[in-house]
């Protein structure tokens, strides 16, 4: 009888595996079948495809790896396919357009092997918000295996419009810094319109189709992988992950992705949905990897900075004007006041230390600028070379440490290849050993890692306010640049733009109203925003406009976007404690009428802050809460409601 049953589970078993292997297409649903995931193999290629509710959305796309000892992209075969599981998980995020996070998916491995029998997983993930897969090589080898190219592709149909900023050349740009993520973003393009350069295009990618969005990023990125981007030729809508440039490397080492086996690959992600869905979408956090255990969130407070560097320049670093923007920072009630270059040879250490004891009095904590060094670019600007060894940032950060001193700006990295990669999880690592905070200027998209190490506070990584202090062409871009980042590359990370000058910039003719300014720390997320106002600037602003700066939170419970489009308007909600912030900006040289329901925020009472009659003034009103309000935006200006 045990013998029979065994045979009948084996004949079971067997007939399983080979409908398995004889069907051809697989599905994952999302949760809420909204978003359909079908995965395929044709001519021994693996290919996936994307629909929402009836519509398809992306056409056949490419999956597969080619490593230097096997191509794992052709010749596929599959062996199995799993069941669809569901995965959850929970989490808490102060650095974050909220503090709470559910990610709940349905996951799917398909079991493939290539001709010569080498095997390769691919892993989908499918939530209510959007797609995700990664590969993994599930054999045993301890010698170190290369990935040449990753044909993992996004295959949009040709009606389809996207918004896409250009990767910079490696070795470029001022001392050769670049890439540095800081070119402006094409606005509403055809799909298919190649990159300026071979360099491509970097993530987050926006596109739109009929009334869909998508933005495609990666997330999940450890030590064992470089940062991809996009290639700059994408026939026929068809884009392709792409590797960094060979230049983009730590001292002369590798830049693409090696590694012993197993092996997982970091995720490809795309949100998908209206544009409030993908903007309001946490994908980036939820599959990045969890806290370090050894790194205690507590320990890192996020906060507002004040800065000298952004409006005066190199002439600020001295020890007057530091000790003044220390005053300017206890006044305001900011945590913060970030030191910039050159502080070691203009105020020195033996000052910098009486710096740290005032601020402390003043229950303000600073931040010291440091130059990444290394061979990849040519910056004089000091602190240089303290931090490219494990045993220098060891001492370096000892020291910090023992002065009071609470974080780090470390500026002008290198690029994206994978010994880059490793070198900014060793100084995160290092720096939280010596309860340090990071900030990264000149540097890659943080891909979520501000959730793996909760002492980085944020990174630059976008065409910010500096450069709008450097040239006219800058300011007159900025309403629009304002208005499509919080659709791309703030969606998912931490972005320091460092925004927000109330009065006037200096040889510089402003087009956005202070209103808009304003409006821009609730609109831009940051773990630390460095505010670019002056204590100049702050003097000439009326009473009402210090006290809402006081009183400014440092992060945010929730998040929700009211109303938008790339590169014309935004508005966004975002809740801290029991107080809304309502914030919009309008991004065109018309004015503009919204239409807001102030009911579903709840509250007692509410205040509206608007442009003024004269240039760099506001209006400050009671407004009724729980109903129905029109304000109308001036041409590049904006509003900000308070609702407790």
């Amino acid at each position: 009888m045990i013998k029979k049953y065994f045979l009948l589970l084996l004949l079971f078993t067997t007939a399983a595996s080979q409908l398995t292997k004889a069907q051809t297409k697989f599905n994952i649903i999302s949760p809420d079948k909204m978003l359909n995931v079908e995965v395929f193999i044709k001519d021994g290629k693996a290919f996936y495809t994307i629909q929402r509710g009836s519509e398809q959305v992306l056409k056949s796309s490419e999956l597969g790896v080619v490593r230097a000892d096997e191509d794992l992209s052709k010749g596929l075969s599959l062996i199995s396919a799993s069941k669809v599981e569901v995965v959850k998980d929970a989490y808490i995020l102060k650095n974050a357009k909220r503090l709470n996070h559910n990610y709940i998916a349905n996951k799917r491995v398909f079991h493939l092997k290539n001709s010569s029998g080498k095997k390769i997983d691919v892993i989908f993930q499918v939530s209510d918000d959007g797609v995700a897969f990664r590969y993994y090589f599930p054999e045993k080898d301890a010698k170190l295996k290369n990935i040449m190219d990753e044909k993992s592709s996004f295959h949009f149909f040709e009606q389809t419009k996207a918004w896409l900023q250009p990767m910079s050349v490696a070795k470029t740009g001022w001392e050769s810094t670049n890439p540095s993520y800081e070119e402006y973003y094409q606005k509403e393009i055809n799909v298919g319109t190649p990159a300026p350069t071979n360099a491509g295009w970097v993530y987050p990618a926006l596109f739109h189709y009929k009334d869909t969005w998508m933005l495609i990023s990666e997330t999940g990125l450890d030590e064992n992988y470089c940062a991809t981007r996009l290639e700059q030729n994408s026939g026929n809508g068809n884009y392709k992950v792409g590797f960094p440039d060979k230049r983009e490397a730590f001292t002369g080492q590798n830049v693409n992705p090696e590694s012993t086996l197993p092996w997982f690959t970091p995720w490809r992600i795309i949100a998908v949905g209206s544009l409030k869905k993908i903007t309001e979408s946490t994908l980036g956090t939820d599959l990045a990897y969890p806290a370090k255990s050894k790194i205690n969130p507590d320990l890192f407070k996020m906060g507002k900075a004040s800065w000298s560097w952004i409006m005066l320049k190199d002439s600020s670093i001295t020890y007057n004007t530091q000790k003044k923007y220390i005053d300017f920072a206890a006044e305001m009630k900011w945590e913060y006041t970030l030191i910039d270059v050159d502080w070691d040879t203009k105020i020195g250490y033996d000052k910098m230390q009486e710096l740290a004891n005032y601020a402390k009095q003043k229950n303000v904590g600073l931040i010291l600028w440091y130059n990444s060094a290394g061979d990849w670019n040519t910056v004089k600007y000091t602190p240089k070379n303290k931090l490219t060894t494990h045993e220098n940032r060891l001492k370096e950060f000892a020291i910090l440490q023992k002065m009071g001193i609470k974080g780090i700006k470390v500026d002008f990295f290198g690029g994206d290849g994978q010994s880059m990669i490793k070198y900014y999880f060793e100084i995160f690592e290092d720096a939280a050993r010596f309860n340090l905070s990071v900030n990264c200027h000149g540097a890659t998209l943080p891909r979520g890692w501000q959730r793996t190490f909760p002492n980085l506070m944020t990174m630059e990584s976008i065409k910010g306010m500096e450069f709008i202090t450097f040239k006219q062409e800058n300011a007159d871009e900025e309403p629009q640049h304002a208005t499509t980042i919080p659709f791309t590359r703030n969606v998912f990370d931490p972005m320091d733009f460092t925004p927000m000058r109330l009065y006037e910039i200096p040889k510089i003719d402003k087009k956005t109203t202070s209103t808009f300014e304003l409006a821009l720390p609730v609109i831009f997320q940051s773990g630390i925003q460095h505010l670019a106002e002056a204590p100049d600037g702050m003097e000439r602003m009326p009473a009402f406009i210090k006290t809402f700066l006081q009183n400014f939170p440092s992060s945010w419970s929730d998040t929700e976007l009211i109303d938008g489009y790339p590169g014309k308007f935004v508005v966004m909600a975002r809740k801290a404690g029991n107080k809304w912030y309502l914030a919009g900006i309008n991004g065109e040289g018309n004015a503009k009428k919204i239409t807001l329901d102030l009911s579903k925020f709840g509250g007692k009472s509410a205040k509206l802050i608007e442009d003024g009659a004269e240039k760099f003034s506001f209006t400050q009103n009671e407004i009724q809460v729980n109903t129905t309000i029109q304000i109308t935006m001036k041409p590049f200006g904006g509003f900000v409601i308070t609702i407790e």
